[in-house]
């Protein structure tokens, strides 16, 4: 009943097609095919079809069933990010599986098999050769789909299928989880990345104040699009505490507003901010992750990533002898397990005491250009 073809694509490549005919009565009511880099995954997929499309009722429901994964992201996206908003790479990685071939099957033909066929596709060099953490990403949101798919709208998806797919990848081998991450930036990398925003902020004084930005990042331990938000009238005097609007936790990100104590280097910095807008830092999150990948780039530094500022001032409150509950009133972290992801010290004391970059932060001067004034101006309009 199936056939396997090779053939070569434009570059050499050579692939396996897989097709599936299935005749009846000397009419062919029913066929299907997948591409392959191995034979192997190519003689695997058509065997499981086989085996599936000889399930009474298969054929019959393939045939009515034309809905597609594609179509049930698009619902998803609409319905629920009506209901609470969606985060900006959790919609990009959805519409990306939507665009995918895994877009294009039904939802009779969404198994678990299907699921673990695109998680080996994602890391293969057809799919991107994305690593097993970036693929089980996207089988995290995708799970989010496929856990209302059935349940709220009646497509025909088990509902286990992700759970299912997990469990083979696992005995398979991969590791889908992201792995703890201890980097933190040393000394000599924040002086030459200072350095050098310093001296790009003295060559246009109306750019962005990206050692504002980082000096308070790192003794905030405030996340990027946390930075962005915060506003004036977000500050408590009384408290030295900043209400953190829809705080990222495992399990929802919108809605969670908690208040975090600032210690004193990061208010010192708010308040050498100028009072211009109802926000502090009237930045975009891609504004300032563009300007960190560049100036890491042009300091000679790897892997160093804007969020590793927060690691770091987790870390350096604990190596300073605080409690977890003190640390805890700083990083808004609600229990021990998920802050440990953020402690891995370096000795005993605070090695920023007497930093020489903080008093040259404080002095400087920020002031805002014509860009901010003109991406204010058109947020008004499009809120009218």
């Amino acid at each position: 009943m199936a056939t396997i073809r090779t053939r070569k694509n434009r570059d050499g490549k050579v692939m396996y097609t897989a097709q599936i005919r299935i005749n009846k009565d000397g009419v062919q009511v029913y066929q299907e095919s997948q591409s392959f880099e191995r034979k192997k995954a190519a003689e695997v997929w058509a065997k499981r079809r086989e085996t599936e499309l000889n399930a009474p009722g298969a054929i019959e429901r393939m045939k009515t069933s034309t809905t597609t994964l594609s179509d049930i992201i698009d619902q998803y996206l609409e319905e629920v990010g009506k209901a609470r908003p969606l985060g900006k790479t959790k919609e990009a990685t959805l519409r990306w599986i939507g665009r995918s071939y895994l877009g294009q099957l039904t939802d009779v033909e969404i198994t678990s098999q299907a699921i673990v066929d695109y998680a080996l596709w994602r890391m293969e060099e057809e799919g991107g050769a994305v690593k097993p953490q970036t693929a089980g990403n996207d089988l995290a949101h995708l799970g989010s789909v496929l856990s209302l798919a059935n349940a709220a709208w009646g497509y025909e998806i088990d509902p286990t299928v992700m759970m299912r797919a997990r469990m083979v990848l696992k005995g398979l081998g991969y590791k889908m989880k992201s792995r703890e991450r201890d980097r933190r930036p040393e000394l000599g990398e924040l002086d030459r990345l200072l350095t050098m925003f310093f001296r790009s902020h003295a060559s246009r004084p109306s750019s962005m104040p990206m050692a504002k930005i980082v000096a308070f990042a790192l003794f905030s331990t405030r996340r990027q699009e946390e930075i962005v938000r915060i506003r004036w009238s977000d500050l408590d005097e009384k408290r030295q505490a900043v209400l953190v609007r829809d705080m990222k936790n495992p399990g929802d990100k919108w809605g969670n507003n908690v208040w975090c104590h600032l210690p004193d280097e990061a208010w010192a910095i708010i308040q050498s901010m100028p009072r211009v807008y109802d926000e502090i830092f009237p930045y975009t999150v891609d504004a300032i992750q563009g300007a960190w990948i560049r100036g890491c780039k042009m300091a000679l530094i790897e892997d160093l990533n804007f969020h590793d500022l927060r690691h770091e001032g987790v870390s350096r409150l604990f190596e300073m002898d605080w409690d977890i509950p003190r640390v805890a009133s700083v990083s808004g972290h609600r229990n021990w397990n998920s802050m440990r992801r953020y402690t891995h010290l370096h000795g005993r004391g605070d090695k920023y005491a007497g930093w020489q970059w903080l008093p040259k932060v404080l002095e400087a001067k920020a002031v805002f250009g014509e860009w901010v004034d003109r991406k204010k101006r058109s947020a008004k309009a499009a809120a009218v």
